[in-house]
């Protein structure tokens, strides 16, 4: 059975003090709406890694994410908004 595809909403998370939550049983992520750039996609990554991976140590999560939108950023990935 095929999961269903993560859900990524935006809104201010200054009281929970993070840039990004994932929630794991309702495949659902919620990013801080003021990140932008490289830190708001690495955000992302991370957060979708915690979902995929739900044993991963958080230190190999950071590892991940960092690396893996560091390579989506030096190929020009970039969010537009239109």
């Amino acid at each position: 059975m095929k999961n269903p595809p993560i859900k990524i909403t935006y809104k201010k998370l200054g009281r929970e003090q993070a840039h990004g939550l994932a929630y794991k049983e309702d495949r659902q992520i919620i990013i801080d709406n003021r990140l932008k750039g490289i830190d708001c996609l690495e955000t992302i990554v991370h957060e979708i890694l915690h979902i995929q991976n739900p044993r991963w140590a958080e230190i190999k999560i950071i590892g991940h994410s960092k690396e893996l939108a560091e390579l989506l950023w030096q190929q020009g990935y970039r969010k537009i908004d239109i």
